[in-house]
C-alpha cells in the first residue's frame, strides 16, 4: 500500500504589540508572512517558531490557531517538472518576543508593516486570502480549501468556520 503524500506546513502571522505584522520577502513568492514545511519529527508549533526565526531573525511564541488551509491542486513546482502534492497549512497568530530583523537564504528583506497596510504588499492570492482570514478571525478556526495551478490561477473551493 502506498501512503498519500502531503506537504504539511505552518505559517506565523507575527504581531509586534504595536499594530505591526512581520513580513518577509521570499525569493519566489514576494512579500509573505513567515512559514514553511515542517521537518521530519517536528511538531507544528516548533516548526512555525523555527521558520519565523530562520526567515526573519525574530523570536516568537504562538498564541492561537486561526486557519487550516489545503491547496488540493495538482500542479508543477517552480522547476516545471516536479509534481507538488496536496499542501496542508496551519496558520497561527504569534507574538514577537525578541531577536532582530535579519534576512536568510530564503528571504531578501524583512520588515514590520502596519496591520492595515499588509495587503498592499502581498500579491499571491493564496497568501492574501489567508491573511484576510486572520483579519476576519472571530474565535472560530477557518477551514479553507483552494486550488491553484500557477501563481495567478486561484479558486476557493470551500471556506467555513469550525
Amino acid at each position: 500500500m502506498a501512503f498519500p503524500t502531503h506537504i504539511v506546513s505552518a505559517g506565523g502571522i507575527v504581531e509586534d504589540g504595536n499594530g505591526n505584522i512581520l513580513l518577509v520577502k521570499a525569493h519566489d513568492d514576494g512579500w509573505v508572512y513567515p512559514g514553511g514545511i515542517t521537518e521530519v519529527g517536528e511538531n507544528l508549533i516548533d516548526g512555525v517558531i523555527r521558520e519565523i526565526k530562520e526567515e526573519s531573525g525574530i523570536d516568537a511564541t504562538v498564541r492561537h490557531l486561526i486557519s487550516v488551509v489545503s491547496n488540493t491542486a495538482n500542479h508543477k513546482w517552480y522547476d516545471g517538472v516536479t509534481d507538488v502534492p496536496t499542501k496542508v497549512m496551519f496558520d497561527f497568530v504569534c507574538t514577537a518576543v525578541g531577536g532582530e530583523l535579519a534576512t536568510s537564504n530564503e528571504t531578501s528583506e524583512c520588515r514590520w508593516v502596519p496591520k492595515e497596510n499588509v495587503l498592499e504588499l502581498i500579491t499571491l492570492p493564496g497568501i492574501r486570502m489567508r491573511y484576510e482570514a486572520y483579519l476576519n478571525f472571530n474565535g472560530s478556526v477557518n477551514y479553507i480549501e483552494y486550488v491553484t495551478a500557477t501563481t495567478t490561477e486561484f479558486n476557493v473551493k470551500l471556506q467555513m468556520r469550525v
